[in-house]
């Protein structure tokens, strides 16, 4: 956690603060420590950013879920689109 927060430029505390918030959830090493993915890495510089802003620490890790889950639906969406382009017949059941 020490070396995440060193990388981040934030305490060891913001980091539990995002864990708390249900931002996301470290993995543990055998012996306990905290352990981020790269991806959760990006997401507490996300937050950081937000709260550096004047956003709390809380309204910041919503606006990260929704943001990620705006993303994960508009992924959807073009694949589901993608599909329709090229099987406009089918999708409609005129096919």
């Amino acid at each position: 956690m020490g070396r995440a927060a060193e990388i981040l430029g934030v305490t060891p505390g913001f980091l539990r603060g995002l864990d708390a918030a249900k931002l996301f959830v470290p993995q543990r090493s055998a012996g306990g420590h905290r352990r981020y993915s790269r991806y959760q890495l990006r997401l507490a510089h996300r937050a950081r950013d937000l709260v550096d802003q004047g956003t709390a620490l809380e309204a910041a890790c919503r606006i990260i879920i929704l943001e990620d889950q705006l993303a994960e639906a508009q992924r959807i969406n073009a694949q589901l689109q993608a599909r329709l382009d090229q099987n406009p017949a089918q999708e409609t059941g005129r096919g």
